[in-house]
């Protein structure tokens, strides 16, 4: 078997987080054999610093070494070192590090923007506040020998620097991280390197702070001569990738279908994508009218909303598109549109904006948590059918001002977030949970009443320190279509036998969910005929004809009489036009999934605009994030190039750019396997929705889709991108790599699907990490509204004991965990979740909560009761509530628990690992046990208290030993820990 070279670094490499002090080691692969001229340690620093950019006649280094003095300003004089470098060699006695500033003798600094450099030991060069490894003045090959001139393209990566990590045939490796590589042009890298009698090279490339391309382990084979290396493809005897490159001149094509339509005093601009022969890197969209003169704005999606203009006013919007050379197509044609009359300013909102990872999430099914307004109650076409009328329990029950009533509740439990089904005005016959959407741009009103909008309810989440995530949708409409984008003429076969459930047309009517159509005098849902005459451009077999099977009342079924995409019902320029075959196929992406949720054609512009200018309202009432439902059903290209920049944009213009950073988008992509990979199909796993692109595209947005797909396939498994943002390097904290972040983070389907037993869960979360880009921001459960472990239809019913094991690892393990609403006191356990209209809601795991929370709550705190009467007192003094409260207590109060990343290097143990999150001047630093016992070894020296127990263990050998809690039970050591947490209760004790 050939052996693979694999590269393991021994000596330590920064990777700072602001001003921490805390360094780690960063390793590509493990191998036996340590490399030759690396040391464990080392007692002095050379620091290299380029000086082109600065125009310095001298360079001095200002530095203390860590726990020393700094020097007396300015510091050392550098030494000239090769062309644009100085270097200075410095002497850090039995420190691990140092920290630096840079200035020219005469009063002008470079001190990293006022936070200083922390640099390590080693070699480490300081490019344009860029901080690396390497010796940039070594090798330059000038040998008589035979020689390598290696380009490696760091335009997909993004790294701000390269290194080439590298062995002559039949020669030694270069010192770990290898030699630095000059910028050659724009995405490219270069070094000429000598092999002596060799013609060949073995090589891997890093970015100097643990980042390594080795070829997913194989290393690279490179000949003699110049070779380039792009996206994992060698090319040898290579033309040089920046020699006399034709510059872009080509403009892109000029946009076309510009529209602008005004609500108010507020405009909705839309247009087609240009194309052009690279790619379009933004638009430039023009308005000129009213007072304010000409306005120019770049924009990065296709639709843009234009508020607080002017009422009753003429505006005029033009388009041109602008590609990365700055090419600027002509501009389009002209969309005028006048303005109306000022809306009443709904109250303020503004996201709440901070890091995700510290909010535990309550899940509810807002029609189905508490009942404020009993007006606004709908029981819907199937009340009698399903049963719920007898029980007094319509579907849509709970609303907005239930639920404002109880966030005392939730935050009582411990959550400071809270996810809420989707809120737009659905339209179907058991419409209650929210997932088929028909006007995107109105807000249900069987949720909202007088004094508790949805406005109203995200205010005052937010006054309480309470996050609202909203559910949304981007997959399908109702099998009603989408108001505002397409509605149709729906078609399907009628008899008398079914004028209960068809209504006759009338035009009159505009449908809300809310009011009787008068025509009927019955239905709150239809208001429209189903003909008996066939569609034009039906290919649906046997139209019309009776299929031999009777309905549950007895009446006769034809086939096509419900909605489906082969009717001719549905555009296809809108709409797809297929079933969905293969779940895990490429049609899976393109194809409908019920005949109730009309699939909706995301690689079409307009489609695109109308769902992107929909969810931008959202995001000016100040939510914090979403939900996003059935995401896996969307190629990723699509997520990647519209909605997911659409979000960010809109959140930045709103909100500024550290809102939009926190703003948490967490992505439903369904796995229902114990697979790390969904059936060895990359593109339905959910970490695959966590990564950036790999390479350009067709700008058609659904060849593009069949491109990735065919291209991500043939790459399989093995060869996706890893991260090890999850990870600690051995002790320490390191500052993540998310510049491959796509922008969507992930439901832990595995660990959902594996919550049977906690164990399993845990295992196999571990061992997905590796391919997510950062698995601290998943988002963890045990069931939902969906399933339940293992894809069970039913309600987790593991028991109590079992149920607190769950929540003390969710609690403590990485990622972000998640409540069901009910789970606190085990509510419909062992009970089916949903049977549709065939039952009744009660006797289902969505059931309606508000009987247990009859009464009066008030929170003191998150985890903390103040006050509670009623039935909800009751509530909160269940065993699992208190083990909640407890758990939320104990996490909020240690930031390793919320933010870390985590290791179970050196510890023996089922469920135990340790934890580390360093920022600023916080580093906290958590050894965990769930339900076992275990060992931690080669542990930072210190005094550790267990938030749980108060027990103090001092640590002096790097060793602490930790016996068994029991079940549901756990113990968190912290280092300079807060002490206990909270008072023992029925498991934490």
């Amino acid at each position: 078997m050939r052996r693979r070279h694999r590269h393991r670094l021994l000596r330590p490499l920064v990777a700072f987080a602001a001003v921490t002090g805390i360094f780690a080691t960063a390793t590509p692969d493990a191998d036996s054999t340590p490399l030759e001229g690396t040391s464990a340690a080392s007692a002095t620093t050379t620091v290299f610093y380029y000086t082109k950019t600065k125009n310095w006649p001298a360079a001095y280094l200002h530095y203390a070494p860590d726990g020393g003095s700094w020097t007396t300003a300015p510091g050392v004089r550098m030494e000239t070192a090769c062309t644009d470098w100085v270097k200075e060699t410095v002497d850090l006695g039995s420190a691990a590090g140092l920290q630096a500033t840079f200035n020219n003798g005469s009063g002008t600094w470079d001190n990293n923007g006022g936070t200083n450099y922390a640099l390590g030991t080693g070699t480490v060069t300081v490019k344009d506040g860029v901080v690396a490894h390497s010796d940039p003045c070594a090798d330059t090959g000038t040998g008589t020998g035979n020689q390598a001139t290696v380009y490696y393209s760091t335009a997909t990566s993004g790294w701000s620097t390269a290194n080439l990590h590298y062995a002559p045939t039949g020669g030694s490796w270069t010192t770990v991280p290898g030699v630095g590589m000059e910028s050659a042009c724009t995405g490219w890298w270069k070094r000429t390197v000598d092999l002596g009698t060799a013609t060949a090279l073995k090589a891997a490339f890093n970015n100097g702070n643990g980042v390594w391309d080795n070829n997913n382990g194989s290393d690279y084979a490179l000949g003699s001569g110049t070779t380039t290396v792009k996206d994992r493809t060698v090319t040898a005897g290579a033309a040089d990738p920046c020699a006399a490159q034709a510059p872009d001149t080509q403009a892109p094509t000029t946009p076309t279908g510009v529209t602008a339509s005004a609500t108010g005093t507020s405009v909705v601009v839309s247009w087609k994508p240009a194309t052009d022969d690279t790619a379009v890197t933004k638009y430039q969209l023009t308005r000129t009218g009213g007072t304010e003169g000409t306005v120019v704005t770049d924009v990065g999606s296709t639709v843009w909303s234009d508020t607080g203009l002017a009422e009753k006013t003429t505006y005029t919007y033009t388009v041109k598109a602008v590609d990365a050379a700055g090419n600027t197509s002509p501009a389009s044609s002209a969309a005028p549109v006048t303005t109306g009359e000022k809306a009443p300013a709904p109250a303020a909102g503004t996201p709440l904006g901070t890091d995700p990872r510290k909010d535990p999430i309550y899940f509810v099914l807002t029609a189905r948590f508490y009942d404020g307004d009993t007006s606004n109650d709908r029981g819907g076409s199937q009340d009698v059918t399903s049963g719920n009328a007898a029980n007094n329990d319509p579907m849509f029950r709970g609303d907005f001002k239930g639920l404002v009533g109880k966030l005392d509740y939730i935050k009582a439990l411990g959550f400071s977030a809270v996810w809420i089904t989707p809120v737009v005005l659905n339209r179907s016959d058991y419409d209650y949970h929210g997932y088929h959407g028909y006007d995107f741009y109105k807000v249900d009103p069987r949720l909202e009443s007088a004094g508790a909008s949805y406005q109203d309810l995200i205010n005052a989440a937010h006054a309480k320190g309470m996050k609202i995530y909203q559910d949304v949708v981007y997959n399908h409409s109702s099998r009603w279509g989408a108001k505002g984008l397409f509605t149709p003429t729906v078609y399907g076969v009628r008899d008398t036998q079914w004028s209960w459930y068809y209504d006759e047309k009338n035009a009159g009517f505009d449908y809300d969910g809310l009011t009787v159509e008068p025509k009927s005098g019955k239905s709150y849902y239809n208001g429209d005929l189903w003909s008996t005459s066939e569609p034009s451009g039906n290919t649906c077999l046997n139209w019309g004809k009776p299929t031999g099977g009777k309905s549950p009342e007895g009446y006769t079924l034809y086939n096509c009489q419900w909605p489906s995409p082969t009717s001719g019902m549905f555009p296809k320029a809108y709409y797809h036009q297929c079933w969905i075959g293969n779940w895990e196929g490429e049609d899976s992406r393109s194809c409908w999934l019920h005949e109730d949720l009309a699939d909706f054609n995301t690689e079409n512009a307009t489609v695109q605009n109308y769902l992107i200018g929909a969810y931008d309202k959202y995001i000016d009432m100040g939510v914090d994030g979403f939900r996003v439902d059935t995401a896996v059903h969307i190629p990723r290209v699509t997520w990647n190039r519209r909605f997911l920049p659409a979000i960010h944009d809109r959140v930045t213009q709103r909100f500024g750019a550290d809102a939009a950073k926190n703003f948490f988008v967490f992505g439903e992509v369904g796995a229902f396997v114990n697979d790390k990979w969904n059936r060895g199909s990359v593109n339905h796993s959910a970490q695959f929705f966590t990564w950036k692109e790999r390479k350009e595209y067709s700008a058609d947005d659904e060849k593009a889709a069949i491109e990735q797909y065919d291209y991500e396939e043939q790459l399989g498994t093995g060869n996706q991108p890893t991260s090890a943002n999850a990870f600690l390097n051995g002790n320490s904290y390191h500052t993540p790599d998310r510049s491959q972040f796509s922008g969507m983070n992930i439901i832990d389907m595995r660990m959902h699907m594996n919550f049977g037993d906690a164990q399993n869960a845990y295992n196999n979360g571990k061992d997905s990490d590796d391919s997510v880009n950062d698995a601290t921001y998943n988002v963890v459960y045990v069931d939902s509204h969906d399933y339940g472990p293992n894809k069970s239809s039913t309600r987790y019913s593991g028991g109590t004991d079992a149920w607190a094991e769950n929540m003390a690892l969710m609690w403590t393990f990485r990622g972000i965990p998640t409540l069901y609403y009910g789970s606190e006191i085990e509510f419909q356990k062992g009970k089916q979740i949903d049977c549709g209209p065939t039952c009744p809601l009660a006797g289902t795991g969505r059931a309606y909560y508000g009987d247990h929370l009859a009464g009066g709550v008030t929170a003191s705190d998150f985890g903390t009761v103040a006050s509670a009467s009623g039935e909800v007192a009751t509530t909160l003094a269940q065993p699992l509530v208190k083990h909640l409260q407890r758990l939320n207590r104990i996490r909020r109060a240690i930031p390793a628990l919320q933010s870390g990343q985590y290791s179970t290097d050196g510890i023996t143990g089922s469920m135990a690992f340790k934890r580390r999150y360093t920022s600023g001047s916080t580093d906290s630093f958590a050894l965990v046990t769930v339900t076992g016992g275990a060992t931690y070894t080669g542990i930072p020296n210190g005094t550790y208290t267990d938030a749980v127990t108060g027990d103090v263990k001092t640590v002096s050998g790097g060793t602490l030993s930790v016996a068994a809690p029991g079940k549901g039970n756990l113990r968190v050591y912290v280092l300079n820990g807060p002490g206990k947490i909270g008072a023992d209760g029925p498991y934490l004790k």
